[in-house]
């Protein structure tokens, strides 16, 4: 069984990858002193409430699956399944 762990903690994008359209991915990230490299493009999806819009990513390394969100602020380690 997957063990998932709420993390929404602020991290930083290292490397970023583009998509279909030129739409930007996260290829790479840094969390407390470890870097992250994510295998492909993942899966994102579009949320808006308002004026407001995110995105949240799917992406995984091969072992682990991590969910992002960026809010036009920041990116934001939302959670981590191992």
């Amino acid at each position: 069984m997957n063990k998932s762990i709420t993390i929404n903690s602020p991290v930083a994008v290292t490397a970023i990858g583009f998509g279909r359209g030129m739409r930007t991915y996260p290829r790479r990230i840094e969390f407390e002193g470890t870097t992250y490299d994510f295998i492909d493009a993942g899966l994102r999806t579009v949320i808006r409430s308002g004026e407001r819009i995110a995105q949240i990513f799917s992406m995984t390394d091969g072992a682990n699956d991590y969910r992002l969100r960026s809010d036009g602020s920041g990116w934001t380690l939302l959670s981590m399944t191992q």
